[in-house]
């Protein structure tokens, strides 16, 4: 196998343009116009967040090779004129022969060594095996009907961007090449944040992890690694030297074997370089929420909004929750800008949720926040507590209305009658109303606590609260129907559901905690 299809050069990287066009670029005309790029346009949640990673690494290890630390009023620099071009492009051609797609000895997040192993040099999986998108293996088919022993042939862009979201983010599992089984991904089970600028250059300045303590630490990305052996393979896992490891952790062994006509419908594969985890050093990108046993990564959870996670975003001295080491990142390049420079903090928060090795959905979002609740603990407090609100009401609103339902079943008392409710309120609207109504206000209520005015924030919160709770009952009163046993289920529970919404929300009310903390 010769070398072929350079990643600098070869457009691969889908882009959006300020003028809305999208467009496929090669790595350095992707740097050399980052400026005028509003943001990467893939569409598979994944491989978006890995591409990011990718330039992350990219831009950190060049300003490492240049400038060997830099401060945050650098950054600052960097954000409001744009990236040092001239360091990003000598450091890609300095490595220039490590990016090759297809090259005999190190093609690029790839492991050459499989073509001799024993193992795997007789061996081809069709390129679904790195396509998390794609049914393969025993994998449920649902609306991919491709084929194992005929796969369709696609572009080398596409195999690369596949390639760079499942190695972040595969679930641990069976692999029984080299090893039974292998650990996941860095990302895998996680809701991944990415602060956002207006533009590429702005975004990874935003991003940047901190310079290294010193000149010739060894937090390298793949590429500028020895290529990884078959004794490497086998070995235990290994903790990640930092992020830049991390950002191009080789997961999985892979090998694309490119088509005459350069296409890719086969593939080399194996146990990779296990990822060790450190408690201590979680992933930049990764949350924490407060769960059962402790603090567990922000997902995507089944029917649970994300903007119900916001807490886990925002400053907690209390330790209940753990923003993501990103957002720290933006929040000291906000401290160096003047004030009216970002008013307005979005964040791309994308992943793949699984259990254990199946991948149960992905996702999407872009969440705005002002950019005062990111360097604010006591508006973050507040923040806290409104959210906080919206649940506890929610947990008493179900108990309440799943008693409601039971009215309406035979043998309304019995324990096995309850439990069916539950299942049934659980299946129906009531959740998915409920919270779908009061997210509509929730942009509102983050503009006035930015702007200092919690009262006001307070007062529309728990309008809103009011609403969505009125909007979700009426959705289970529809539900039941207008028999007689409904109709009495509704006259019996009337009085309690308004009982819980002024003992929730009373008028007049701000929380308690919070308004100390802004007083």
């Amino acid at each position: 196998m010769g070398s072929s299809y350079n990643l600098l050069d070869e457009p691969w990287l889908p882009v959006r343009l300020a003028d809305g066009h999208i467009v496929e670029l090669g790595l350095l005309e992707t740097f050399a116009r980052s400026a005028d790029i509003v943001a990467l346009a893939e569409t598979a949640p994944p491989s978006l967040v890995a591409q990011y990673r990718l330039l992350l690494a990219i831009t950190h290890r060049a300003l490492t090779r240049t400038l060997g630390g830099w401060r945050e009023k650098d950054r600052a620099r960097w954000y409001r004129e744009g990236l040092p071009l001239v360091d990003i492009r000598d450091y890609l051609e300095c490595w220039r022969d490590h990016f090759w797609l297809f090259h005999p000895d190190h093609p690029f997040m790839q492991v050459a060594a499989l073509a001799n192993a024993e193992e795997t040099c007789d061996k081809r999986k069709p390129w679904t095996q790195i396509a998390l998108a794609s049914a393969n293996g025993n994998t449920p088919v649902v609306f991919d009907h491709a084929h194992d022993g005929a796969p369709i042939a696609i572009r080398p862009a596409d195999a690369i961007r596949m390639l760079l979201g499942f190695l972040q983010f595969t679930p641990g599992g069976l692999v029984k090449t080299l090893r039974d089984a292998d650990k996941a991904g860095a990302l895998v089970n996680t809701a991944a944040i990415v602060p956002l600028g207006a533009t590429l250059a702005q975004t990874l300045c935003l991003c940047l992890h901190p310079a290294p303590r010193q000149r010739g630490e060894d937090d390298l990305p793949a590429w500028e690694r020895p290529p990884l052996s078959i004794a490497e393979l086998r070995g235990d896992p290994l903790l990640a030297t930092g992020p830049n490891d991390r950002y191009t952790r080789q997961s999985r062994a892979v090998q694309l074997l490119h088509e005459d006509d350069g296409t890719v419908c086969w593939l080399r594969f194996a146990a990779g370089l296990a990822l060790g985890e450190d408690p201590n050093a979680p992933d930049p990108m990764a949350s924490f929420r407060a769960g059962s046993m402790g603090l567990v990564r922000l997902t995507f959870s089944e029917g649970r909004a994300l903007w119900r996670d916001l807490p886990a975003l925002v400053p907690n001295a209390s330790g209940e929750s753990q923003p993501a080491a990103v957002l720290n990142n933006a929040i000291a390049l906000h401290r160096e800008l003047d004030p009216s420079e970002v008013v307005y903090q979005p964040f791309l928060v994308a992943g793949l949720a699984s259990d254990q090795a199946k991948l149960l959905r992905w996702r999407v979002e872009q969440i705005v926040l002002p950019a005062t609740l990111l360097d604010d603990a006591e508006k973050a407090l507040y923040l806290r507590e409104l959210v906080g609100q919206a649940d506890a009401l929610f947990k008493d609103l179900n108990t309440l209305v799943s008693r409601m339902l039971s009215e309406t079943l035979p043998d309304s008392t019995s324990k096995d009658t309850r439990n069916r409710a539950r299942t049934l309120l659980d299946a129906g609207p009531f959740a998915s109303s409920y919270f779908a109504a009061a997210e509509q206000t929730l942009p509102e209520v983050l503009r006035l606590l930015g702007q200092n005015q919690p009262e006001q924030a307070t007062a529309r919160w728990h309008t809103t609260l009011k609403k969505s709770a009125c909007v979700a009952r009426e959705q289970v009163l529809i539900s039941m129907g207008g028999s007689a046993r409904a109709l009495r289920a509704d006259a019996l529970y009337l009085g309690r559901f308004h009982y819980l919404l002024n003992k929730h929300l009373p008028m007049n009310d701000t929380p308690s905690t919070a308004k100390e903390a802004l007083t």
